[in-house]
């Protein structure tokens, strides 16, 4: 498969590795940061993440920039992750039902997130099917892709979903792509 996410080098890459670093490790020192990441997943209160933002240089009153940041900052956050994992957006829809792949909710879980049109609709969407993910895959998210993933929605989102379709229905047992 033809890979959209930046090499390793390259300043999306650099900045995606640096900020999920940052995100975990903060978490892990700081609770009350973790708090405010996981408040920071409602529209109402996403400001409590901006500082955060910000400070990587995001502009926040962008969504297609604002919201991948603060989408998978908050999913760290709930997750209490310590480690960036290597599992893929779409192996984790997967491994939350027994029948992986073949498990109809798994695919209509899919089919929601191929149906989005744009950056907002897809991390209001996500919100709870990271939430899904994080309490029955037993395996940590690869973070900095799906970040990166987020952050190219906006320019290549056909070339995103077909990532995530191949992510999904590529591994008989659910299993990383």
């Amino acid at each position: 498969m033809t890979e959209l996410i930046p090499a390793t080098g390259s300043p999306h890459a650099d900045k995606a590795v640096r900020f999920v670093g940052h995100v975990l490790t903060r978490c892990q020192q700081d609770k009350g940061f973790a708090a405010r990441l996981r408040r920071a997943d409602n529209p109402a209160t996403e400001y409590q993440s901006w500082d955060l933002l910000a400070s990587f240089g995001i502009a926040l009153e962008y969504d297609n920039q604002r919201l991948p940041y603060q989408t998978v900052a908050a999913c760290i956050a709930r997750a209490k992750s310590t480690a960036n994992g290597d599992m893929t957006l779409g192996a984790g829809i997967a491994r939350c039902y027994s029948d992986g792949r073949d498990s109809d909710q798994a695919k209509a879980r899919l089919r929601r997130l191929l149906a989005c049109d744009d950056i907002a609709e897809l991390c209001r969407i996500l919100r709870s099917q990271l939430s899904l993910i994080d309490s029955k895959a037993g395996q940590a998210l690869d973070y900095q892709r799906l970040l990166l993933q987020l952050i190219g929605f906006s320019g290549n989102s056909q070339r995103i979903k077909a990532q995530w379709a191949q992510e999904f229905y590529g591994q008989r047992d659910g299993g990383s792509v």
